[in-house]
């Protein structure tokens, strides 16, 4: 039952990733939303095969590298362009 729920939420994280937003920070934080609902379910089979638990410790470490790292690219943008919204700036410029 519980598998049934991590689909769903797996699924609803990549529908709102999918989706036109016009905020960059929505996009980052539904990565983030992904990125943890993977943590649980490697964390959920990990336990359930009585394996040590060294790769989430790995995993989780660069999830938070790679949050760290969207915060950082946020943050220049904010300086930059002065909002975070995907119209305005160009990939032109």
């Amino acid at each position: 039952m519980l598998m049934y729920y991590l689909f769903f939420m797996f699924f609803s994280g990549i529908w709102v990733f999918s989706s036109n937003r016009k905020h960059l920070l929505i996009t980052l934080l539904s990565l983030e939303f992904l990125v943890l609902i993977l943590f649980f379910s490697l964390y959920i089979y990990l336990n359930t095969i009585n394996y040590e638990l060294y790769f989430s410790v790995v995993f989780l470490t660069f999830s938070v590298c790679e949050g760290a790292l969207g915060l950082s690219i946020l943050v220049s943008m904010i300086r930059g362009y002065g909002n975070d919204y995907f119209q305005s700036f160009s990939l032109l410029q």
